[in-house]
């Protein structure tokens, strides 16, 4: 029979090689994801992403090479365009497959507007522009690995920051690092030809929640993404000018740079009902303008 410390000894000796096991997991984790993470943290990408390949046939089908299947990566402003103002709806009208990617809790929609049961795996959860500027880094794997490959499982990939901290600028320096952010997205989007990106502006916001100097880069943000310096040269990608349909354009108006008051309710700068059913129909219409606009270029070449 062993002796107490002989089993000691292997006991130590298996904890040594599970430890090992689980630092080689994280750091093939921290590889594929770009970031270090718990364990249980760990475990629900790990989850998710078995989940997301076992899919990426179904995803994939979609796929015709007519940049007909769309997802729009967004947060809860996105989710509110989407089911008032039919979104979702008006694009399955128009013959396209539409899904939708909004917090990891709730992960990918179908294009029935059915719950997968799995993310891609934002990273932290975050679609500020520095969180875009991170998933776009991220490398681009044949298999949905990481957010960025499973977005490119789509042919139309339609994308907005979270809107509080995209909006609230409170310096010129941060409103030049937004810029850098973008272009460094851009020269990602340069590298895949074959799929179609779609920029959406933020929602400007309530005045309770900013000030004038905070609107006015706001609002020269939106200006330059939707700008010939960030669009032109670069055929596959365009820009939904979602801030320009809501802000308040009057200058001499207290509001000016801010959500009008016809689209806010109270202090929230969610944009209302109101706004969502107005502006519904102009993203998929803009959406369908670009993907016939695009497919022509492709056609001409």
């Amino acid at each position: 029979m062993f002796k107490k410390n002989n089993w000691r000894k292997i006991g130590i000796s298996v904890g040594a090689v599970i430890l090992l096991l689980a630092l080689v997991v994280l750091s093939s984790a921290r590889l594929v994801t770009g970031r270090w993470t718990g364990i249980r943290s760990l475990g629900r990408t790990v989850v998710n992403t078995v989940l997301a390949v076992n899919h990426r046939q179904t995803v994939s089908s979609y796929s015709q090479g007519h940049f007909t299947n769309i997802i729009f990566l967004h947060h809860s402003t996105g989710n509110n365009l989407i089911e008032q103002g039919g979104v979702r709806e008006r694009f399955t009208q128009a013959g396209y497959s539409f899904w939708d990617h909004s917090f990891n809790y709730q992960g990918l929609r179908d294009p029935a507007g059915k719950f997968t049961g799995y993310n891609y795996s934002v990273p932290d959860d975050n679609t500020d522009p520095d969180g875009l500027a991170r998933i776009f880094g991220q490398k681009a794997y044949g298999l949905p690995l990481d957010t960025l490959s499973g977005l490119l499982q789509h042919e139309v990939i339609i994308f907005k920051s979270c809107f509080a901290p995209a909006n609230n600028i409170t310096s010129d320096q941060q409103l030049e690092q937004y810029k850098t952010w973008y272009l460094g997205i851009r020269n990602v989007m340069d590298q895949h030809p074959d799929k179609l990106f779609i920029v959406v502006t933020d929602p400007p916001l309530n005045p309770a929640e900013t000030n004038v100097q905070e609107a006015a880069r706001a609002r020269a943000f939106a200006t330059w993404l939707k700008s010939s310096e960030y669009l032109n040269g670069h055929r596959n990608v365009y820009t939904f000018d979602f801030y320009g349909y809501l802000a308040e354009n009057d200058p001499a108006s207290p509001d000016y740079n801010m959500l009008r008051k016809a689209y806010r309710e109270g202090s929230d700068s969610h944009p209302n009902q109101v706004a969502n059913r107005a502006l519904g129909p102009q993203l998929v219409d803009f959406v369908l303008s670009a993907i016939q606009d695009y497919r022509t270029a492709v056609a001409s070449r």
